[in-house]
This record gives structure tokens, C-alpha cells and sequence, in this order.
């Protein structure tokens, strides 16, 4: 009974072993890319260390153009004094940049939520507000998906940061996520960027 067994064992390695080595050079390939860096093209803004390196990766590449354009919202010199309002980035809805003022709230008035069609890029141009991060596949769904809004709500034991002028974050279609939570009792207005961009 052994030695078929280490057979099977042998023959479903063989098997594997492709696959396995090749996601892991892609991972290799995807951060070895992230940290270098090129894909910045001048932006100061620091990534947030949850950002999913990979699906980065492989998004940017697969359309560079929208990605460079979108990273050049991201850096522009001008985000404290730009109106409040929806901006596009493209001739059509491949990714457009909202920007709005807020007062962030208690974590039990805010929810996960997450999307489909569209990748989060948010940016805090002025203040802090806390945000938390979850994985969709075990999250619990609060609110089925609507694809008429690109949204879905969950509950979910998450991780939390926060989020300052300092860092900007992406959220994949994978990454739930909770934004606009206060730091502090009485905390101030937020002035924030969301750069939506479709999955490619």
C-alpha cells in the first residue's frame, strides 16, 4: 500500500511543480518590478505595504498607458486646491478620479465593501482617517453585489491602518475594504482621492 501511495505522491508533485514554480517567479518578477520602482515615474507618494504586488503587476501591464496616466493624477502638484468633483482621466470610463471632503465616522457607522469593474486607488490629500483591509473570500456578504453601483458590503475581521497624506493605497476586486473611520473622537474633515480604474 506504501509504495503506490509515494507513487501518487511522486506523480501529483510532478505534476504541481510547474505551476508552483511558476507563480513563484512571477511573484519574484512582480516585486523585484514594485521595488525598483520604475513604474512611478516620479510619484513621491509612498504605496501602502498591503497593496497585492501581483495583481498590481499584472494589471499595469496588461494596459500601461491608463496605469501611467492614473499615477500622474496621483502626483499632481495641485490635488490641495482642486474642487471637489468627479474628473476623467480618459476619453471614456476606463478610470476617473473623484475627489470629496468628508468627516470620517465611528468604526460601527462604516462598512466593507468591495467592487468588481473598478480598482480603488484612494488617497487622503489632507487629514487621516483609519481604513480597514479584509479578504473577500472570508468575508461574510451583508449586501449581495450590485452592478448597477460596482458594489458589495461585508462583515469581516480585517486588518486596520491609517491613511495619511503620506500613503495611498489600491484595493482589488479581492480586497475588502473600509475606509472613512475615525481616528479620534472629534476628528476633522478629509479631503480624499479616489482614482477609479477598470479591472483590464
Amino acid at each position: 500500500m506504501k509504495t503506490p501511495f509515494r507513487f501518487l505522491l511522486f506523480l501529483f508533485a510532478v505534476v504541481q511543480w510547474p505551476a508552483f514554480h511558476a507563480q513563484s517567479q512571477t511573484r519574484a518578477t512582480a516585486e523585484q518590478w514594485f521595488t525598483q520602482g520604475n513604474w512611478r515615474k516620479g510619484l513621491n507618494i509612498q504605496p501602502s505595504p498591503t497593496i497585492d504586488v501581483v495583481t498590481f503587476y499584472q494589471q499595469y501591464h496588461r494596459n500601461p498607458v491608463l496605469w501611467n496616466q492614473v499615477l500622474a493624477f496621483l502626483n499632481r502638484a495641485d490635488l490641495q486646491t482642486l474642487d471637489t468633483g468627479t474628473y476623467h482621466l480618459t476619453g471614456g470610463d476606463s478610470a476617473y478620479a473623484i475627489i470629496s471632503t468628508y468627516v470620517p465616522k465611528p468604526l460601527n457607522e462604516t462598512r466593507f465593501e468591495s467592487h468588481r469593474k473598478y480598482i480603488d486607488v484612494q488617497y487622503v490629500i489632507q487629514g487621516k482617517e483609519q481604513v480597514g483591509i479584509a479578504d473577500v473570500s472570508k468575508a461574510r456578504i451583508t449586501e449581495p453585489y450590485r452592478s448597477d453601483k460596482d458594489i458589495a458590503h461585508y462583515e469581516a475581521t480585517g486588518n486596520y491602518y491609517t491613511a495619511t497624506p503620506d500613503v495611498f493605497f489600491i484595493f482589488f476586486p479581492t480586497n475588502a475594504h473600509r475606509p472613512g473611520i475615525a481616528t479620534e473622537a472629534h476628528p476633522q474633515t478629509v479631503k480624499k482621492l479616489v482614482i477609479k480604474v477598470m479591472v483590464q
